[in-house]
C-alpha cells in the first residue's frame, strides 16, 4: 500500500519532464503528433498504450488518473467530465440488452434515470432493492442478473449495504458490481478492497473541494477499466477536459487536510443540532442513533460533512421559513467544496403533494465546509429560533 503523502504529491508526476515545475504543467492539446508511421499505426491499434487524441488519453488526464487509482487501491482508473458520465459508462459496457440490473433504492437520480428511462428502450430492467441486508439482492436474482450498482451511504437518508457481502454474492454468480463511493471518497471507504469491482465517485465535491469544476471517477481493475475505455470512454467522448484534471489534482493535495476539519466541524454542528428544541432527528452514519451505526463504523473510517435533519413541526412552511431565513449557509445542491450548503427535499416536492407524515419528504440536507463551526451554528440557531 502506498503512503497517501507519495501518492498526492509524488506520483505520475515526472518533474524532470517539464522543467522540474512544482505544479505539474496544462497539457492542453487535442492532439499529439508522430515522426515515424509505425509509431501512429501502433497508436491507432491501441490509444490507451500511448498519447494519440485527448479525446482518450492525455498526461495531465494521467498524472489525476494514477493519483486516483492508487487512492482506491485499484490498478487503473478512468477520469469522467463529471460523475453522471461515470456512472453511465460503467454500467452500459457491462450490460447487454434483456439483462437485469438490481439497483439500491433511490439511488443518485441520473442514475436512477438511467435505470427508468434510458436502458428500458433496450430491453434492460432493474430491481430496486432496500439493501441493508444481502437477502435482499439475494432474493432479487434472475438467471439475466449481470449487475448491481450499490450506493453506500446514499445521499439523503445514508442507508449502507453490507459490501463484502454483496460483493462476494456477486463473484459467485459472475455478477458486475459498481459502488458509488462519494460521500466518502477513497479516504474514507475502499470499496475495491472489500470486493467490489468499479468503485466511483464524483470528483466535483472532495477531490475538487472547490467547487469550480466538475469530474467522474471509475476505479478497477486494469481489464475492466481497458473494456470501458474501447468502448463508452472513446465513443461517447465523455472524459474529463486537461485543464479540469488540473483543477482536480490541485484539490488532491489538500483533500486528506480538507476533510480532517470538515469531519471535526460536522460534529459540532451536530452535536448543537441534536440539543435544539425544535430539531427532531438527525441522520448521520457516524451517530449512535444511527441504526447501521456498527456496519458504518466496520466499513467506513469516518462520516464526512454531510448529514440530513428534519424538524419537530415538519410542515413546509416551517421547512421553508428556516431554509429561506439561513444567511451564512447557501441553499445549493451538491457537497464537498469550502462552502457550507443545505438543501431541504420538499424542494422537489409540489406543495399539494407534500405529505407531512412522510418522513422522506422533511428531509433537510446540510454539508459542513470549511468555516469556523461556530459561524454556522451561530446561523442555523437564529434560523430554527425564527420559526
Amino acid at each position: 500500500m502506498m503512503d497517501i503523502s507519495y501518492i498526492l504529491n509524488e506520483l505520475g508526476e515526472d518533474r524532470e519532464q517539464y522543467f522540474n515545475a512544482v505544479a505539474p504543467p496544462i497539457m492542453q492539446t487535442s492532439n499529439f503528433a508522430f515522426k515515424k508511421i509505425a509509431d501512429l499505426r501502433h497508436a491507432f491499434d491501441d490509444e490507451m498504450n500511448g498519447y494519440l487524441y485527448s479525446r482518450g488519453l492525455n498526461p495531465t488526464v494521467d498524472i489525476l488518473r494514477k493519483k486516483l487509482a492508487a487512492l482506491d487501491g485499484a490498478e487503473d482508473a478512468l477520469v469522467f467530465n463529471n460523475g453522471a458520465a461515470a456512472i453511465f459508462a460503467g454500467v452500459l459496457t457491462n450490460i447487454k440488452s434483456g439483462d437485469h440490473i438490481i439497483s439500491v433504492r433511490n439511488p443518485y437520480s441520473w442514475a436512477q434515470k438511467m435505470f427508468d428511462v434510458i436502458l428500458p428502450r433496450f430491453g434492460v430492467t432493474t430491481t430496486y432493492v432496500d439493501g441493508k441486508e444481502v437477502s435482499s439482492f439475494e432474493k432479487e436474482l434472475q438467471p439475466n442478473t449481470t449487475f448491481i450498482y450499490l450506493e453506500s451511504p446514499n445521499s439523503w437518508s445514508f442507508e449502507l449495504q453490507p459490501v463484502q457481502e454483496v460483493a462476494a454474492l456477486a463473484k459467485k454468480k459472475n455478477i458486475v458490481t459498481l459502488m458509488d463511493n462519494s460521500y466518502c471518497t477513497p479516504l474514507f471507504q475502499k470499496p475495491i478492497e472489500w470486493g467490489i469491482d468499479l468503485a466511483m465517485q464524483t470528483a466535483t465535491k472532495y477531490i475538487g473541494g472547490h467547487s469550480d469544476t466538475l469530474g467522474g471517477v471509475l476505479s478497477g481493475s486494469h481489464s475492466m477499466i481497458k473494456k470501458i475505455f474501447d468502448s463508452e470512454y472513446l465513443n461517447i467522448g465523455s472524459g474529463i477536459q486537461p485543464f479540469n484534471a488540473w483543477l482536480l489534482i490541485r484539490g488532491l493535495r489538500t483533500l486528506p487536510a480538507r476533510l480532517e476539519r470538515i469531519s471535526k466541524s460536522t460534529l459540532q454542528v451536530i452535536d448543537f443540532l441534536k440539543n435544539h428544541p425544535k430539531v427532531d432527528t438527525i441522520i448521520f452514519p457516524f451517530d449512535e442513533s444511527f441504526p447501521q451505526y456498527a456496519l458504518a463504523k466496520k466499513q467506513m473510517v469516518s462520516g464526512g460533512g454531510l448529514f440530513s435533519f428534519t424538524l419537530k413541526n415538519g410542515t413546509m412552511e416551517s421547512i421553508t421559513r428556516f431554509c429561506e431565513s439561513l444567511k451564512r449557509i447557501l441553499m445549493a445542491v451538491s457537497w464537498g467544496g469550502y462552502e457550507s450548503l443545505l438543501i431541504p427535499k420538499c424542494a422537489g416536492i409540489t406543495a399539494e403533494d407534500f405529505d407531512r407524515n412522510n418522513i422522506d419528504h422533511q428531509y433537510i440536507r446540510m454539508y459542513v465546509g470549511l468555516e469556523e463551526p461556530e459561524y454556522l451554528i451561530e446561523d442555523l440557531n437564529q434560523a430554527l429560533n425564527g420559526i
